[in-house]
């Protein structure tokens, strides 16, 4: 390494730090003494041996102590190991160099590939978009998926929630989203999941093709902690192109892991449990993710896709709730459309994008509306049909209905490997209704 990178390196370094003392250690939490740190502070321990280090977050502070909330597994700490205030703080490395790489929330290589090079530093936290600041949503976003395409358009710059009990199909749809998306770099957050279905979705889903791509793990054996602030850490990443003028897909899977994180920190800190256990801060914690996507005027955008998982197919679930109310459409994926064999399962009756008609021609979104109208008339008149109780002529919608049942759930049937250009969606939407 030359000699200036090195004296740059070492300019704005404080090479005789204070450090704190651990006191007490405790399953959740570590006590020190001898720092006055602030909320939030990030520290970094040290056993005396030199065997351990570990980060950690300062969650609490005394009149002579400070409690703090390890990042990793705290086992090998010892009384007496010493406690440094992290100069690096909340703030993560960010360029171009994370392109195509895998990475943890404090953007340590999980790919085996060496150090990411990346040398701007951006917050993790940061304050949401300024209300007065934001574009208005009045492009398309194109995913490359017929159902959404068509009935269900996004736009550049919204923020859409998949809802989907487990083992429905979220990931694929994700992998179809990534896959077919037109933004020219893709932020994929993986956050409380199981390790083996990281390089199955990078694998399976993404075809092993991470170009353009970032992906942000924090698999279900993290800390709470991390799997916190690896959604956070995700955003930060995805705003860094976004403030470069460029047009980001963001994608998390799952908002749910998410919150359960954050439900085992407020309650180890002594939150008060509410509806299914989650503590107040659970609420308050998703708006401040979630806001922070969005288009913004003179610069690019973030298109986000959160999942949640919704346990017993419950859509009164109250993370699923406080979400839909937060982000601008939903898409519901149905047990039931899995069973019937229509694959991507998304439930066009229950599923809604709230910009659709702002980004949408006339005609696409009367034949949209018409499509909705057929599909609803089926389902009410399902039951009738199959058991040969309605005869043909009695009802002329629901014969028009009839008529185009095939096509109909031909046009929401979709290989996972297959991506439709959006005009060609619009087209045969426009056919099948004709």
């Amino acid at each position: 390494m030359p000699l200036s990178k090195i004296r740059a390196k070492l300019r704005d370094k404080n090479l005789s730090p204070m450090f704190g003392t651990i006191t007490k250690i405790s399953s959740t939490t570590i006590e020190a003494q001898g720092l006055r740190p602030s909320i939030g502070d990030i520290v970094k321990m040290i056993a005396l041996d030199g065997s351990k280090s570990e980060l950690g977050m300062v969650t609490e502070v005394d009149r002579n102590a400070f409690f703090i909330a390890p990042f990793g597994f705290i086992e090998g700490f010892k009384i007496g190991d010493k406690v440094f205030i992290s100069e690096q703080g909340m703030m993560i490395p960010v360029g171009e160099e994370l392109l195509g790489r895998v990475v943890d929330p404090f953007i340590r290589p999980k790919d085996g590939k060496g150090t990411v090079g990346a040398t701007s530093m951006a917050p993790i936290m940061k304050a949401p978009l300024d209300p007065m600041k934001r574009g208005l949503i009045n492009e398309p976003f194109r995913v490359g998926v017929k159902t959404i395409d068509g009935l269900l358009t996004c736009g550049k710059g919204q923020k859409m929630g998949i809802f989907a009990g487990s083992g429905v199909g979220k990931s694929t749809l994700m992998g179809m989203i990534v896959r077919g998306s037109e933004a020219p770099i893709k932020v994929v957050a993986l956050i409380g999941e199981r390790g083996r279905e990281v390089p199955e979705f990078i694998e399976k889903n993404l075809g092993g093709n991470l170009e353009n791509t970032v992906i942000v793990i924090a698999t279900s054996d993290d800390s709470p902690l991390m799997r916190k602030y690896g959604a956070f850490s995700a955003m930060s990443i995805a705003e860094y192109f976004k403030e470069q003028g460029r047009d980001v897909l963001f994608m998390m899977d799952s908002v749910t892991r998410f919150a359960m994180a954050q439900r085992e920190i407020g309650l180890a800190l002594g939150e008060p449990p509410t509806s299914k256990g989650y503590p107040p801060s659970v609420l308050a914690l998703l708006p401040q993710l979630m806001e922070r996507a969005g288009k913004e005027e003179g610069k690019g955008s973030i298109t986000a896709f959160f999942t949640v998982l919704v346990e017993g197919d419950d859509l009164s679930d109250p993370i699923a709730d406080q979400s839909r109310s937060i982000l601008d459409g939903h898409i519901v994926l149905s047990r039931e459309l899995t069973d019937y064999g229509i694959y991507p399962p998304i439930s066009i009756q229950n599923s809604a994008s709230r910009v659709m008609s702002d980004v949408i021609e006339v005609e696409h979104k009367k034949a949209a509306q018409k499509f909705k109208r057929l599909s609803s008339i089926l389902k009410e008149n399902e039951v009738l049909v199959r058991i040969g109780a309605y005869e043909k002529g009695n009802d002329k919608e629901l014969d028009l209905a009839l008529s185009k049942k095939d096509k109909m759930n031909l046009f929401l049937q979709q290989n996972p490997e297959e991506m439709f250009e959006f005009e060609t969606t619009i087209n045969e939407l426009k056919q099948i209704i004709a």
